[in-house]
């Protein structure tokens, strides 16, 4: 197992956390965290209904907190790690951050702008392209966001 693997699970077991607390709040579960240089710069989790904000997504969460805790919006050289692929919006808030990788968990293959449905964070007809990595716990986050989701029903 690679040291970049093991630093990948790491990191997601603490979005998978931040996850697990939007569940606590009836937020559908997804949590996010950007790191820098192996330091967690900002956390976050679903916030749509408790904030009654439609942009209040785990990402855009997140990269709000590391943008106030660092004095920056540009977030370049940072790794984004997340529990489900980003949708449209949260991969435009990525790209203007200028983060450099996005580590997603669980695919989402209704609205997802990672490599689902399209592909925005890789995209060459933009000035700024963000590395992949898809399936990371995998696994964990799809049982959470099923769990959820079936208590609805």
């Amino acid at each position: 197992m690679s040291s970049e693997y093991q630093t990948d699970q790491t990191f997601m077991r603490r979005a998978l956390e931040l996850a697990s607390d939007a569940r606590k709040m009836d937020e559908v579960p997804v949590g996010a965290l950007v790191v820098n240089d192996g330091a967690v710069i900002g956390e976050g989790h679903n916030r749509v209904i408790s904030d009654l904000d439609p942009s209040a997504h785990a990402e855009v969460v997140a990269i709000r907190d590391a943008a106030s805790n660092v004095g920056n919006f540009r977030l370049a050289n940072s790794v984004l790690y997340v529990t489900m692929e980003p949708c449209i919006m949260c991969a435009g808030a990525i790209l203007q951050a200028r983060i450099e990788k996005v580590v997603f968990a669980a695919w989402d293959i209704r609205f997802g702008a990672g490599g689902s449905r399209l592909n925005l964070l890789e995209s060459q007809f933009l000035n700024h392209q963000c590395k992949v990595h898809s399936g990371v716990l995998e696994k964990e986050a799809k049982v959470l966001l099923q769990s959820f989701f079936s208590a609805k029903r």
